[in-house]
Order: structure tokens, then C-alpha cells, then sequence
């Protein structure tokens, strides 16, 4: 069995079919509702609530630590901007040569085109690097970088992080249903 291209088409696939085809048609309103009161969400610099608002540029990522119980409710851009960096960003800079990024550092999409931009050229590079790895390179040990995986092989990273993009990008197309079907009786969005 070729692990390797195992692990790569169990993420293209869900890429492919599920996923991306879902976020087609995202829009501004879309990205940032709170469908709930006290969301975690991207917002322009200074106007977030939470405990601690993280991000270079003029967008911050709402965020505490350590993260209350029960965790607020987040948003698509803000599930998004996790992904960009906690899930893909970070993995890309420790093993395949993407650039340093942290939740602190990190420039957040002001708007869905910049976020679907940056998250296809993301996904586009990790598929490609793991696509690349030899049978050697999946087994060896991930290393320190990697906290709880640092003596797991490669392999289990990358099983790990197909099933993070898997979670959370299905937690976007129930967000996406949420709000294509968030009229009340009385015809009014809520």
C-alpha cells in the first residue's frame, strides 16, 4: 500500500468533492455572522471583546487563553483563520518551507475572497508536499515542533491534519446551511 498517496487522496477527495464545492459563493455577510451573541470572529483591529485579539494586520482573530468552557460559538471567518494558521500555516512553516506564522503574527483576511485565496494556495502546497514524501520521510518522527506528535512518524501528522481540515471544514458547511436558512416564520433573518 502507498500510504503516501493513501493519505493525500483521503483529503483531495474530501477537498474536491466536499468542501471546496461548498464554500463557492461565499460572501462578506456570510463570512462574518454571529449566528449566536458572543461569537468569536475576525474583526477590525480594536473592536473585539475577547480576552485576547491576536493578528498583524488590521484584522484580529478573537481568542483566550486558556480557552473558556464552554468555548464560544466562532464563525466561518474566524473557523477559517484557524485553519489558515493553527492547522495548515504552522505545519506548512515547520516542515515544508512555508513562511513563519503564529495566531499573533499572522495577517487575517479582511473579507471570504481573501480568505478562500489564502486557503487554496495553502491546501494547493500541503497537498503537494505530502504528496512528494517518500515511505522514509512518513515514518520518521515529526519532531519537536510538534508538541504531543514529536516522536509520532510523519504519517500520523498528516493523518491528523486531514482529519482537522475534515472537522472543521464541515463545521463551515453547517455554518453555510445555518444562514441560507436562517429566515424565522415571519420572513425576517434572525
Amino acid at each position: 500500500m502507498d500510504i503516501g498517496k493513501e493519505l493525500t487522496d483521503q483529503l483531495q477527495w474530501h477537498w474536491g468533492n466536499q468542501a471546496r464545492p461548498r464554500l463557492d459563493g461565499l460572501s462578506d455577510d456570510e463570512y462574518f455572522w454571529e449566528p449566536v451573541p458572543g461569537c468569536w470572529n475576525i474583526r477590525p483591529r480594536g473592536t473585539g471583546t475577547a480576552p485576547l485579539q491576536v493578528g498583524s494586520g488590521d484584522f484580529t482573530i478573537d481568542f483566550a487563553i486558556p480557552e473558556p468552557e464552554p468555548a464560544p460559538m466562532t464563525t466561518i471567518a474566524w473557523r477559517l483563520g484557524h485553519i489558515l494558521v493553527g492547522v495548515l500555516g504552522e505545519r506548512l512553516a515547520s516542515h515544508f518551507g512555508g513562511a513563519p506564522v503564529s495566531y499573533e503574527t499572522y495577517e487575517y483576511p479582511g473579507n471570504a475572497r481573501g480568505a478562500l485565496e489564502e486557503l487554496d494556495h495553502m491546501h494547493a502546497h500541503w497537498s503537494r508536499s505530502v504528496s512528494a514524501l517518500s515511505m522514509e520521510e512518513l515514518d520518521r518522527p515529526v519532531g519537536p515542533a510538534e508538541g504531543p506528535f514529536a516522536d509520532a512518524p510523519m504519517a500520523a501528522l498528516i493523518q491528523h491534519i486531514n482529519r482537522e481540515m475534515i472537522h472543521h471544514l464541515a463545521e463551515v458547511a453547517l455554518l453555510r446551511d445555518l444562514w441560507a436558512h436562517r429566515y424565522v416564520s415571519g420572513g425576517m433573518p434572525s
